[in-house]
């Protein structure tokens, strides 16, 4: 805002200038002029000759008057130019400059100590195709969680690739700024060649893609309560990114990885943007891709709606979106065409998790779940509720 700030009271100097620079000489011509006038018109005239001055007036008025506008023309041009070149140079004193080394939020990481923890051999929790998660114990005995991300472009010219470089570190230093309590705080980063590094808050948890999974193989148990409570968060996340943020922030990348747990199930979401500034979206987050962003890459906040709606499938299901089960299904291969074909037939209770089957009651609430996940993995994304909208609908569930 700063340097926003201060380009914009430079541009008011410069018209300022220039309006003064313009005014100062139209006032000197008029008066050139006016003086040139009296002097020729109050010279008495001396003999019957003077009738043949006439034309030599005309003609001395003439070349003054000619002066006069070429003068005002050439500094109008001066002006303009001179302008020009302080906007240039306002302008590249507001680039946002392509840093090196470790950039802090923290006050807890000193960069000497993350630069040193990253040299070391580091516990590798996860990987795709975009990067790899390592979990790292700084020297004062902060645990932190890194994901290095894979080298940004290949082959690219310089200034392109230097372009990206700064649009990615405007992006992580517009993450670090976020405070929401279901948001993963980014606490630094560090820029190497090609790759970056980003630092996190560890959670001994793991992501939700990592629940869901222990889940599966029954070494986990996330009751309908738990699972709620992670679905709302979410959708809390997503109205402070969408209605709170000026201007609003889209996640772009919403999925089971970049939802990640602590100690209490809270969710915090993680990777803000990334995917948009990233070559392209890895193949993991392809079943949370809403249609329109596969056709012509357009993202707008109802595509994290639609995201979102995956997401809430997955908790009541308990099923992969990626999983064989739904090529097989006689909805079409995907897990949304199920859901919605089980509900228009009045089978939803069959998509439910047996593992959260109990009182009647949650289950009443699961169907209307199951109806609010079909309602965000609609085609049309202006059939699709808002976050705005999925906070009061989920919140409100306990009340049906």
């Amino acid at each position: 805002m700063e340097k926003r700030s201060y380009a914009f009271h430079a541009s008011s100097k410069d018209l300022k200038l220039i309006f003064l620079f313009v005014f100062c000489s139209f006032n000197t011509s008029l008066q050139c002029q006016e003086r040139v006038i009296n002097h020729y018109s109050t010279k008495p005239p001396s003999s019957p000759s003077s009738s043949s001055t006439t034309p030599e007036f005309k003609s001395r008025l003439q070349s003054v008057m000619l002066s006069i506008v070429f003068g005002i023309i050439t500094g109008l041009i001066c002006a303009i130019l001179f302008a020009c070149l302080v906007k240039c140079f306002i302008g590249y004193l507001n680039k946002t400059p392509i840093l090196r080394g470790p950039v802090i939020f923290s006050p807890k990481i000193a960069p000497k100590t993350l630069q040193s923890a990253l040299a070391n051999e580091n516990e590798l929790l996860g990987s795709s195709p975009s990067g790899k998660y390592y979990r790292t114990v700084l020297d004062n005995g902060l645990t932190v969680a890194v994901k290095r991300l894979e080298p940004i472009e290949n082959g690219s010219p310089e200034t392109r690739s230097k372009s990206v470089k700064r649009h990615i570190q405007q992006e992580l230093e517009m993450a670090a700024s976020l405070r929401h309590r279901n948001l993963m705080s980014l606490r630094a980063y560090v820029r190497e060649s090609d790759r970056f590094f980003l630092v996190y808050d560890h959670v001994s948890t793991g992501s939700l893609d990592d629940a869901m999974n222990r889940v599966r193989e029954n070494q986990l148990q996330l009751n309908w309560e738990v699972r709620l409570r992670i679905a709302v968060g979410i959708t809390k996340a997503l109205q402070y990114l969408h209605f709170t943020c000026n201007p609003r922030i889209l996640h772009c990348n919403l999925k089971p990885t970049n939802v990640m747990l602590d100690a209490e199930f809270e969710p915090r979401l993680t990777d803000l943007r990334l995917a948009k500034l990233m070559p392209g979206l890895d193949g993991a987050s392809l079943g949370y891709v809403a249609p329109e962003c596969l056709q012509n890459c357009r993202y707008t906040e109802k595509s994290d709606s639609f995201s979102f709606g995956v997401i809430l499938g997955v908790l009541l299901t308990g099923r992969d979106p990626m999983d064989p089960f739904f090529d097989g299904a006689a909805t079409g291969g995907s897990l949304g065409r199920w859901l919605r074909h089980l509900q228009q037939e009045g089978e939803a209770r069959e998509a439910l998790d047996r593992s959260i089957l109990g009182e009647e009651v949650e289950e009443d609430e699961m169907l209307m779940a199951v109806r609010i996940a079909v309602a965000c993995l609609s085609d049309l994304p202006a059939d699709r509720p808002s976050s705005d909208e999925l906070v009061s609908m989920l919140t409100q569930l306990h009340s049906f």
